[in-house]
């Protein structure tokens, strides 16, 4: 109840009870307080909402410089896949007859800001899809079926592949980090990359191999193993698991697909199952365009998680993008940056997954960025750092 008028500096207060004149002030204090930050927008199947540069303190002319700066990347892959075999040796899976050229999406603040390119081509991945594979055992990790990383794959998976004493060190987290120095034969291709027509232009000469878990190689063969070992442990193909689990949840489109060589059919349970590889060394591989790319890597700036759902154990998420001790800032399946060299000027803790052509996703937490970049020459991360100047 008012009781009273008084004038203060020209402006009337009236002379309140008690409790009405906490409330006002209440409404005062939050009304100047600045306003809670706002929850992540997650974009919903279908479509992404897109804004202008200047609706998030971008600078559009510095923006659009560094799109013009991308698109005149062009990659120098044969736009009809006829280098395949000569780069990567003999095929065991089909590969296009036609790929787009250079294209991206630019995710700022979880909106879209720049696209370039036919964005909705969908055409092979290449080693993208192993970062995909690491995202399938985080999903093994979750449902329990992966326990422990530490635990030799072989304690679990026993289809032979892990029967003699070198391979039955191999552990989950070896496979995640490219540490395993697993031997043998996956689909007519030997671990040790010797051979011009089985491997073409990336064959390497004999070597002595270490022991287990002491030394990095990147490797496909290896890579096709953790894949059969992903298969044997789900009892169902991994694309599936891919779909289900991930896929699916982050809105992506059904124009993308996890090709499995002609040969890489498995029995499994009186069925017959597609064993899929973590890239297009030999055809094969994850067919995506880049907007549902853009889709998985906003995943894994959120931390694994989309809208109210945490669809990848944090703590997966977390190791994911901890160096191992051997690779060259190498996590699960993920490049890191962690001594600047992979990607040079920007943040340790700038992560990406990559393919050859260029296909390409790069992540900076700091700047809550997500650039895909595809079918380009060149560092992706000369690209992130054009966007990122255009940050005020």
């Amino acid at each position: 109840m008012t009781t009273g008028i008084r004038r203060v500096r020209g402006v009337v207060f009236g002379v309140m009870a008690p409790c009405f004149c906490a409330s006002v002030l209440l409404w005062m204090y939050l009304a100047a307080a600045p306003a809670a930050q706002s929850a992540p927008y997650y974009p919903p199947a279908g479509t992404w909402a897109k804004k202008t540069p200047a609706e998030l303190g971008l600078d559009p002319a510095k923006l659009a410089e560094a799109v013009t700066w991308a698109q005149t990347r062009e990659s120098n892959r044969a736009m009809d896949f006829s280098d395949q075999e000569k780069i990567f040796g003999s095929l065991l899976g089909s590969v296009p007859t036609r790929r787009a050229k250079t294209n991206g999406v630019v995710i700022y603040k979880g909106y879209v800001v720049a696209e370039f390119g036919d964005t909705t081509w969908a055409d092979p991945t290449y080693s993208v899809a192993k970062s995909m594979m690491s995202t399938v055992a985080a999903i093994a990790v979750r449902d329990g079926k992966l326990p422990n990383l530490d635990q030799p794959v072989g304690a679990t998976v026993k289809d032979g592949g892990y029967d003699s004493p070198r391979n039955a060190q191999v552990t989950w987290q070896m496979h995640l980090q490219q540490e395993t120095e697993w031997q043998g034969n996956m689909f007519g291709k030997q671990d040790d990359f010797v051979g011009a027509e089985a491997f073409g232009d990336g064959e390497r000469k004999p070597r002595e191999l270490k022991r287990p878990g002491t030394f990095y190689e990147y490797n496909d063969v290896r890579i096709n193993r953790l894949g059969m070992s992903l298969l044997q442990t789900f009892r169902k193909p991994v694309p599936e698991v891919f779909r289900d689990e991930v896929m699916d949840v982050i809105g992506a489109s059904n124009s993308w697909k996890w090709v499995p060589y002609h040969n890489s059919y498995v029995t499994i349970d009186g069925k017959k199952m597609p064993s899929v590889s973590g890239g297009t060394r030999w055809g094969g591989g994850v067919w995506i365009n880049s907007w549902d790319m853009a889709r998985f890597g906003y995943l894994w700036l959120r931390g694994g998680k989309w809208g109210d759902k945490q669809v990848l154990p944090p703590a997966y998420v977390k190791a994911a993008v901890a160096p191992s001790a051997n690779g060259p800032d190498y996590g699960y399946l993920w490049w890191l940056n962690t001594s600047g060299k992979n990607y040079p000027g920007l943040p340790a803790n700038v992560y990406g997954a990559r393919g050859a052509g260029s296909n390409t996703i790069l992540i900076s937490p700091d700047h809550d960025l997500v650039v895909v970049w595809r079918w380009h020459a060149g560092n992706e991360g000369e690209f992130a750092k054009r966007v990122i100047a255009a940050i005020k």
